[in-house]
This record gives C-alpha cells, structure tokens and sequence, in this order.
C-alpha cells in the first residue's frame, strides 16, 4: 500500500508539473511568437520561395536554369550588374566626400542657422527619389532653365542623363544620411581624445584622418551601407533621368510590366539574382563592421569652435552652398506648381490651374488612399514592431532572434522584387490580394516596419526591467503590466519610428509601381503617372502636395523625439 500512494503521489506531482510547464509555454507571448512566425512565413517567405521557384521552373513544371544562362550570357543584361555597381558605388563614395565634411563642420563648430541645416538635411534625404530627378530635368535637362540660361552666354554643360545624372541626382540626395549617421558618431567622440593628439602633434587635416575618421570607422561603414542599399534599390531614379543607363530594378520592372511585352520568370530570375547580390554586400558589410568593433564614451564632449576667418567663410560657403543646391528640387518643384502650364510646356505667369487640373486627374482620390493606406500600414506596423521589440528585448530566445532576422529582410531587399513576390504569390488561391487595398497594405508594412522596429527595441532596451517586475508584484498582469507600464514608456521611440515609417510609405514607388491600380493610386503614384506622360504641370502639383506633406510629417518627427539622432 505505501508503494501505491508512493507512486500515485509522484504521478500527481509530475501531472502538476507537466500542468505547470503548458501553462507557462502556452502563455500570450508563446502564441505570439508562433503567430509572427507564421506571418512571416506566409507573407514574406512564401513570396520569396515563390519568385524562385518561377525562376527555375518552366511553364511544363520542369526544372530549368535556362532563365539564369539567359541572363548571365547575354550581355545586354548582364550589364546591368556593373551598371548598378558601378553607379551605386559612385553614389557611395560621394556621400561620403560629401557628407563626412558637412557632418564635421556641423558637429565641430558653432554654425549660425545649424537647425535649419538640419532640418533641411532630412528633408532632402527623405523625400520621393525621382521628384529630384523630375526637378533637374527641369532644371538641367536639354530645355532646362538652368541650361538655356547658360546656353545663351555660350556655356553648354552635357547631358545630366545617363550615368552622370543618377551620380549628381542620388549624392545630393543621399548624403544627409552620411551627415546624420556621422553626427551622432562625431558626438560621441571623447575631447580627451583630441586634446592628447593635438599636444603629441596631431593637428588640422592630419588629426581628422588618422583619428577622428579612425574612432568613427563603424559609422562610416554603417552609413555606407544604408547608401549603397538605397541607391541600388532605387527604381524611379534610373527610370526617369537614367535613359539608355539600364540597372537592376528598372530592368527588373521592364521584364515584368514592359511595353515591349513581359517575361515574368526572367523578372523573377533578376529579382533572385538581386537578392543574392545585395545579400552578399549585406554580409560582406557585417564582416567588416566586426573588424572595427569598439566603444566609446564622451565624457567631455567636444567643444565646439567658432568659425572665423577664411576658415569660417569657407565653411558656411559648403555647408550652406551644398544645402541649398540639394533642396533646390523641392523649392523648384512647388514654384513650378504654380507656374500656368498647358501639358509639358511652362508659360508666362501664375495660377492654380495645375492644381485643378490635377483635380481632374485623380488627385481627391490619391490624397485618400495614401492617406488610407498610411493609417492601415501604420497601426500594423506600430503594433507588430511593439511586440516584435519586446519579444526579442525581454524574451530573446532562437525563434524570436529568428522573427527579428526575418522582419529585417525587406531591408536588403529592392521594393520592386517583394512587389513582384507578393504579385506573383497572391493573384490566385487560396489568398487572392492582388489588385486589392490590402496587397498594397502588406506591401507597405513589409517594406517599412524595420524603421519603428529598431527604433521601438532601442527604446527598450534602455528601460530597466524592474519596473515591469514592480508592477507585476503589485499584482498586475503580464499583459495588463506590457499595455500600461512597459508600452507608455515605449512611447517617444516608437512614434519616432513611426514618423519615419510613415514618411517612407508616402514616398514609396517602387513596389507600388508593380501593385497599384486606379482604385488604390497614392500621391506618388500619381506624380509617376504625370512625369511618364509628360504633364509636367499636373506632375508639379501632384509632387508639391506630396512634398509638403512630407515636410509637414518631418517637422513633427523633430518635435516629438527633440534630438538630432535619427534612426533612418
């Protein structure tokens, strides 16, 4: 009998603790870990698998790599590897002669006006890519105004086409990001530092090169990443000023939605071989970074001079002189929305006949849906990332590091290639989205979440856990404790992350491009539409209410997060 009660008493003891044990795997936070894994899974990789599965299987089923010999062997497409390189490591470089100056200045020396700089510095970066090259064509094209005017006084400046013009249009645009980036590096930098190199004789040029530049080595490639990934994935660029210099996404857009016909498993073969490109920069970046692992504390901050001299005025010449020609598309955009026009020619006065003719064209409608689509997007992504960000900061584990690893795919990712995955995944059953609000809505949360999500899990990471643990002796719950207590803290990082989301959906083209239709068309979209057809009037309206709602939406970042570290 005692061998009995024994018994049925472990067997109660481990029914309790096996009890226990699915009580604690099956809480809230396991079921949402394995619901993001499955959306994930159903969402992106699935769309993923599918562009390769059509790259390599013919219309018979059959396995083939006739897609990939077709592209490697012929070199009217092969070339747009080294066209995409060669432009995209061109853009890098300029950012960062451009940038990594304009970033010193800025933190090193008392500069009258500096808000403005930044201010305007993010505007630039931020804004729809292929409005600057609508503008310099404006500007700069062979009936520019800045062209004429030079031609009439004999000078001819070329041809901004082509590979010059992506260069010139992509440098001034993406250099901001260099200047950010290097801002918060040059920031943290010790003055200490400064101060022993100048009494061992490391002064001016010399100093800025072998030390400052050396101590803000992981900045530097950081930024030169995010460049280069920008600039290769940038569709409307090359499409609109680029003419016969053919790159990767526009390549890849022809193929798949072309006038000359499509071919819709040699845009998938494109789409796999850019991801693999892109993937392997990606890698080769990380395994770099990691040879300038360090930290650094500013104790004493660097103490910022006051510009004088020739020095000073050369100082405010480039700062200010490189400002305004970088923002000068969007000034000129705006006036030009003003400007009477009939179609593509400008006339002499002023008016609102640009704006009601856009009226006409679908600009009620395209106000609505960005709008619309910008809300959706916005509320999924803040409430995805809010729990992405806890699970990895307060619940890491493989599957979550795995869901972080996967929600930042989309950010080595050209827009155009998850536009043709979700295109060629969802337009027949059992999930049909094609041609809906909602492809369009997926679309935007896959392609812009990685901005709130890194910048709602810095956030938290910078709360310490006891206060949640304070709360939860109190008797509240996990839940209850996660909505009121660890959310509300959460607060500043997560609407700046989202400002920046939303910014960047607003702006969005080229996985829109593959998507849309007149019933889900956005600002940008439109803008695309009227610069494709040659209504440069309607263009500049489209494109100047698309800017100031970009602007709008940047004056509000930089109220809300009060600090000039931007996670971009």
């Amino acid at each position: 009998p005692s061998k009995i009660n024994e018994q049925s008493n472990w067997r109660t003891l481990l029914a309790l603790q096996i009890l226990q044990m699915m009580k604690r795997k099956l809480e809230i936070w396991t079921f949402f870990t394995f619901a993001l894994l499955a959306l994930f899974l159903v969402f992106l990789i699935y769309p993923l698998f599918g562009i390769l599965q059509q790259s390599v299987i013919d219309e018979n089923g059959r396995f083939t790599l006739e897609q990939f010999h077709k592209f490697f062997t012929n070199p009217y497409y092969s070339s747009t590897i080294l066209n995409s390189f060669s432009v995209t490591i061109a853009i890098t470089l300029s950012t960062l002669v451009l940038g990594i100056p304009f970033a010193y200045f800025y933190s090193f020396y008392q500069l009258k006006g500096a808000k403005f700089l930044f201010v305007v510095s993010i505007l630039c970066c931020m804004s729809a890519p292929f409005i600057g090259a609508y503008a310099w064509i404006m500007l700069l094209g062979r009936s520019g105004v800045i062209t004429q005017g030079l031609a009439k006084i004999g000078i001819n400046i070329g041809s901004i086409y082509g590979f010059k013009g992506i260069l010139f249009v992509q440098a001034l645009k993406l250099y901001p990001l260099v200047f950010i980036y290097m801002n918060g590096a040059f920031k943290n930098i010790d003055n200490s530092l400064i101060e022993a190199s100048t009494s061992l004789g490391c002064k001016g040029i010399n100093r800025f090169f072998k030390i400052i530049l050396s101590l803000s080595m992981p900045t530097i490639l950081a930024a030169s990443l995010l460049v280069f990934m920008r600039s290769f994935a940038d569709f409307g660029t090359p499409l609109i000023i680029g003419e016969g210099f053919r790159t990767f996404p526009v390549e890849i857009y022809k193929q798949y939605i072309g006038e000359n016909g499509t071919n819709h498993a040699f845009a998938a073969t494109i789409s796999v071989v850019a991801i693999l490109v892109t993937a392997l920069v990606f890698l080769i970046q990380k395994w770099a970074g990691k040879k300038f692992t360090f930290s650094i504390n500013a104790l004493h901050p660097v103490e910022k001079q006051r510009p004088k001299g020739i020095m000073g005025i050369l100082i405010y010449l480039f700062t200010y002189g490189l400002s305004g020609i970088a923002i000068l598309p969007n000034v000129y955009i705006i006036y030009l929305s003003f400007r009477n026009c009939d179609r593509s020619v400008f006339k002499p006065g002023y008016s609102l006949i640009n704006y009601t003719q856009a009226a006409k064209k679908l600009l009620v409608r395209s106000i609505q849906n960005t709008f619309l689509l910008g809300f959706l997007s916005l509320a999924l992504i803040i409430l995805i990332s809010i729990i992405i960000a806890y699970l990895v900061v307060r619940r890491g584990n493989f599957l979550n590091n795995t869901i972080d690893t996967l929600s930042m795919l989309p950010y080595i990712i050209p827009g155009s290639v998850i536009g043709i995955a979700l295109a060629v995944s969802f337009s027949k059953p059992p999930i049909v989205l094609v041609g809906s609000l909602w492809i369009m809505v997926l679309s935007l949360v896959i392609r812009r979440m990685p901005y709130t999500i890194r910048s709602a899990t810095a956030t938290l990471v910078q709360i310490p856990y006891s206060i949640e643990e304070a709360a939860l002796s109190l008797g509240s719950s996990k839940l209850k404790t996660f909505t009121k207590v660890t959310v509300p803290m959460m607060a500043n990082g997560i609407l700046s992350g989202a400002i920046l989301s939303w910014v960047a959906i607003v702006t969005e083209l080229s996985s829109a491009i593959i998507l849309y239709n007149n019933k889900t068309i956005t600002l940008t979209m439109s803008a695309y539409v009227a610069i494709s057809r040659g209504n440069y009037g309607i263009a500049a309206a489209f494109s100047a209410v698309l800017t100031i709602l970009t602007t709008i939406s940047l004056i509000i970042y930089l109220f809300v997060s009060k600090s000039e570290d931007v996670k971009v």
